[in-house]
């Protein structure tokens, strides 16, 4: 009799312990706290394609026309010309925009192109170039390209200066058009190793190292 009574209780049970893991997934979580570099990070969010630039090199690939593919510096004038086309306005766009330009002026003499367009040599536009000022090795401005690091950053320009206080240092960075600071800890990223402060870089970022005073 104790067993159908325990039984008839199962339902109840069930019902109760539903209910408390509903309560349970539903209740808020706490906020997670934010440090400058996770903001960096977060503020990094969608990587941009590459935008085409003065003085960038493409290198253009028409699948199954090898004799039309071809190599071309893009002219002060922002335009490149190449064989059974000329004058393409390339600046400003990514090398996929520009490959489906090609494909719709090609398309008057071969028919279904397909192209690839590939960034050989990078300058790209000012407005998208990361420019690091202060003591650094070589301070300098480099051309922004997908996936860049901070670390990739440090590398290119040889590393902090002998009197860097690179601890101190900060990235200058617009967020939907607002100018923000957000510290970084160059010493811990490069002799210590620390790749909790590395991060994506965006177009236009401005990396400044103060001198140590010491």
């Amino acid at each position: 009799m104790s067993i159908a009574r325990n039984l008839s209780r199962l339902p109840a049970l069930v019902v109760s312990l539903v209910a408390l893991m509903l309560v349970g997934c539903s209740s808020p979580k706490p906020p997670t706290p934010t440090t400058g570099i996770d903001s960096v990070k977060q503020a990094a969010d969608t990587e941009s394609e590459y935008i085409i630039g003065q003085s960038d090199t493409l290198a253009i690939f028409v699948w199954r026309n090898p004799e039309i593919s071809t190599t071309v510096a893009v002219r002060p004038d922002g335009k490149i010309s190449t064989p059974l086309v000329e004058d393409i306005a390339a600046v400003g766009r990514t090398p996929t925009e520009l490959a489906r330009i090609i494909e719709g002026n090609l398309a008057e003499y071969i028919r279904t192109p397909k192209v690839n367009v590939v960034v050989t040599r990078f300058v790209g536009l000012f407005s998208q170039q990361i420019r690091i000022v202060g003591q650094a090795a070589q301070p300098k401005a480099i051309p922004y390209r997908s996936s860049i690091s901070l670390l990739d950053v440090m590398i290119e320009v040889g590393g902090l200066g002998e009197f860097a206080a690179g601890n101190s240092a900060k990235i200058v960075r617009r967020v939907d058009g607002v100018q923000k600071d957000f510290p970084v800890r160059l010493d811990d990223l490069l002799n210590d190793g620390d790749m909790s402060q590395n991060m994506f870089m965006r177009p236009g970022d401005i990396l400044i190292i103060p001198e140590s005073w010491f």
